[in-house]
């Protein structure tokens, strides 16, 4: 699966466009004022654009994704913006990072195939310092009635790729909520990422570990 998985995302990103565009993802611009400038994790990266953009700001920006040919397209990206990212390509399996590292992480449509993406939540909120913040934003179950109507919307096809509240609930049960809804919305990020869709919108906070 994983390697299957792989070819895929390096044939979308091995045209000269950017996939979803080189603009940032306008929830996570949102987010990302609010809090003060930290260390931040973008899983799933692929082509950089939100990275690039959260490293312009000032954050000190790590990123991982199976995809080589979105690390390349992250690199000449960020190049010229004038910013550096730590950008690693494997899965988690490969690449590790500290235990309680970061200040922030952000999973933007980071759709991992659906027999492992709540091992892989649970991974990375490991990696998320206590009173850090987690912003997601992805595909919900509901999705799948837009897609019908425009294919251009993006998005798994498939019910268990996508995501519910009670999903997120479940593999987020240590953070304290501040945002989590379903909601309809309209995209417009690059050739992929065009109309209506459904999305889960979830900003939380690692609690501190009990004493």
């Amino acid at each position: 699966m994983e390697n299957s998985w792989g070819l895929k995302w390096d044939e979308r990103y091995s045209k000269k466009e950017y996939a979803y565009g080189e603009l940032p993802n306008e929830f996570l611009k949102e987010q990302l004022k609010k809090l003060p400038v930290g260390t931040i994790l973008f899983p799933a990266e692929g082509e950089g654009r939100n990275a690039v953009y959260a490293a312009q700001m000032g954050w000190t920006v790590s990123a991982f994704d199976i995809s080589r040919h979105g690390q390349k397209k992250a690199a000449l990206l960020a190049e010229r913006k004038g910013v550096t990212i730590d950008y690693q390509v494997g899965d988690l399996k490969m690449i590790h990072y500290a235990v309680d590292h970061f200040d922030a992480i952000a999973l933007i449509y980071a759709h991992f195939p659906a027999p492992i993406k709540s091992e892989m939540h649970q991974t990375l909120s490991n990696y998320l310092r206590p009173g850090g913040t987690l912003i997601f934003e992805a595909f919900s179950k509901s999705h799948l009635a837009y897609q019908e109507k425009n294919e251009k919307v993006g998005g798994p096809k498939d019910l268990p790729s996508l995501f519910s509240i009670e999903e997120i609930k479940s593999d987020f049960s240590h953070f304290e909520v501040e945002l989590l809804e379903e909601t309809e919305i309209i995209l417009n990020e690059g050739t992929y990422h065009k109309g209506q869709g459904s999305v889960i919108r979830f900003v939380g906070k690692k609690r501190h570990k009990s004493i």
